[in-house]
């Protein structure tokens, strides 16, 4: 019997041992995905960090080049309004003929702009915008009646004329005025307090709009083989040194 005693207590220890030790490895496992798993979120966040801090010093990159583009612009004095008409820049055609991709084959230009520009824009038959929320560039305010916005040519199309497209055809006028890179869906009121008036007479109120409004002209005046003035000029490069890593 005692023999017998020993014996069952010494598989019993045998038992406790192989049960500890099991326990132990299992513990360490979860201990394991834990970690793996907090490893996952913490690399996550890092990789969106890192993204928009990308963001901004692409941003500054650019501004570098566009500077280097503005440069290249041709510089001459502000040509003559004679012949100037809007009409003479055939806009709002169908939106599908100039690069644009609306959700209905009926949308204009100036349609497809505030589905473009807008969220949760809601559309009726005919491509009419019904509502949304607009972001305004220019203002820095948001809009939910489309009946608020304009819809603006950045480079205004009267100062296109007097830096080179009155030597355009009809055809190159119209593709102009239905770009969009040159459309940009704004508050009206701030629309047309700028007109037809370039960065050296108007500036978009929100500071902080300066660089992408700069680029933006810019890169149009680019696009198009149009010139600056002087005045515009030095204008620009007052807005580009608003620019992030500028």
């Amino acid at each position: 019997m005692p023999t017998t005693r020993k014996l069952i207590l010494a598989i019993a220890l045998v038992l406790i041992l192989v049960l500890g030790v099991a326990c132990t490895t299992t513990g360490s496992e979860s201990s394991e995905e834990n970690t793996a798993g907090t490893g996952k979120t913490k690399q996550a966040t890092t990789a969106k960090t890192s993204q928009a801090t990308t963001t901004k010093t692409s941003r500054g990159s650019g501004s570098a080049e566009t500077s280097e583009t503005l440069k290249k612009l041709k510089v001459a004095s502000p040509g003559s309004m004679s012949g100037y008409s809007r009409d003479r820049f055939p806009h709002w055609s169908k939106a599908s003929d100039f690069g644009w991709a609306p959700p209905d084959s009926s949308c204009d230009t100036r349609e497809a702009a505030l589905i473009r520009d807008g969220k949760n824009v809601k559309v009726g038959k005919g491509c009419k915008v019904n509502s949304g929320e607009w972001p305004d560039p220019y203002t820095g305010q948001t809009y939910s009646d489309p009946k608020d916005l304009d819809i603006d040519h950045v480079v205004p199309l009267a100062n296109a004329w007097r830096s080179g497209a009155s030597s355009w055809d009809d055809k190159q006028r119209e593709r102009y005025a239905n770009d969009p890179e040159v459309l940009l869906s704004v508050e009206d009121n701030a629309n047309q307090e700028k007109g037809d008036k370039g960065p050296e007479a108007w500036k978009p109120p929100d500071k902080s709009e300066w660089c992408d409004y700069a680029e933006r002209w810019i890169q149009i005046k680019s696009k198009y083989s149009l010139s600056v003035n002087e005045q515009e000029k030095a204008a620009l490069e007052q807005m580009l040194n608003t620019c992030t890593g500028s």
